[in-house]
């Protein structure tokens, strides 16, 4: 029986994700860090989520090109909400910029590298079929004992 429950443990792995908090806002002009030094200094992967707070002001996903240039003409993702909540669901580089008129050009954007779940150190579910056989192979070994 304990060899079961060690076994459904073990099927049973997951990946867990955070949640990043972020204040949305032009960086003041007498400091010398900008929001893609906290970006650099956090790690994100598939599946954490980012929380964008702000008043009277918008952000948007670009592409490179956009971000770049602080176009807002063609977002992937827009949100005007104050309280907005982003998924990250590839391993890609993401470009955020303010959607407010002449904010982005004062250096509020930022881009987000997330990465893929290290599988050498998160614990990853077997194929349906090997699960199957690992609960056959403990039962059978209950039997035995």
């Amino acid at each position: 029986m304990f060899l079961w429950l060690v076994i459904v443990l073990m099927v049973s792995g997951s990946v867990s994700s955070n949640e990043y908090k972020l204040h949305w806002v032009i960086p003041p002009a007498n400091v010398s860090t900008s929001l893609n030094d906290w970006a650099s200094s956090q790690r994100f992967q598939v599946g954490d989520t980012i929380r964008f707070k702000y008043k009277k002001d918008s952000v948007m996903q670009v592409t490179k090109e956009g971000y770049m240039q602080c176009n807002s003409s063609h977002p992937r993702f827009y949100s005007n909400t104050g309280k907005t909540r982003f998924m990250f669901d590839h391993s890609v580089p993401y470009y955020f910029i303010s959607g407010t008129s002449g904010h982005c050009e004062k250096g509020q954007k930022m881009i987000v590298e997330v990465m893929t779940h290290d599988r050498t150190t998160t614990s990853v579910a077997p194929t349906p079929a090997i699960a199957v056989w690992l609960c056959f192979f403990s039962f059978t070994l209950s039997l035995v004992a």
